[in-house]
């Protein structure tokens, strides 16, 4: 059986998609842009600041779960400018300090609303 997220916490999907689905012992993300979820605008600022927004998204989702961070066993980045890889990056090892999860970072054309981050995870559910 699968539950659907959703939470105020993080911004409402763009699309018909869920913020994420809890399936057996696994929760999967749906990718969170840097948007403010009050204002469903991106972050001030460049890719660093996108990329917090983004992953503290991503925790209110898994939080609203009753997971955690600790928790994520895998993410993929999508990147709008390669040339962003160690500013996101940076920001990144903020949320995982130890033990960090599995990750694929990929460049991409473009993102939904001219974003320069997205990120979705797998998460190990509590």
């Amino acid at each position: 059986m699968k539950q659907i997220l959703n939470t105020e916490n993080a911004p409402k999907a763009l699309g018909p998609y869920s913020q994420g689905i809890k399936a057996g012992c696994l929760i999967f993300l749906s990718g969170q842009l840097g948007l403010d979820p009050k204002t469903n605008d991106f972050s001030a600022g460049g890719v660093a600041e996108q990329t917090r927004q983004a992953l503290t998204n991503l925790k209110h989702v898994i939080e609203s779960t009753g997971s955690s961070m600790e928790n994520v066993v895998k993410t993929t980045v999508f990147l709008k400018d390669m040339n962003d890889f160690q500013a996101m990056n940076t920001v990144y090892g903020e949320f995982f300090k130890s033990e960090p999860p599995a990750r694929s970072t990929v460049q991409v054309a473009a993102l939904p609303k001219g974003g320069l981050v997205e990120i979705e995870a797998i998460v190990k559910a509590e």
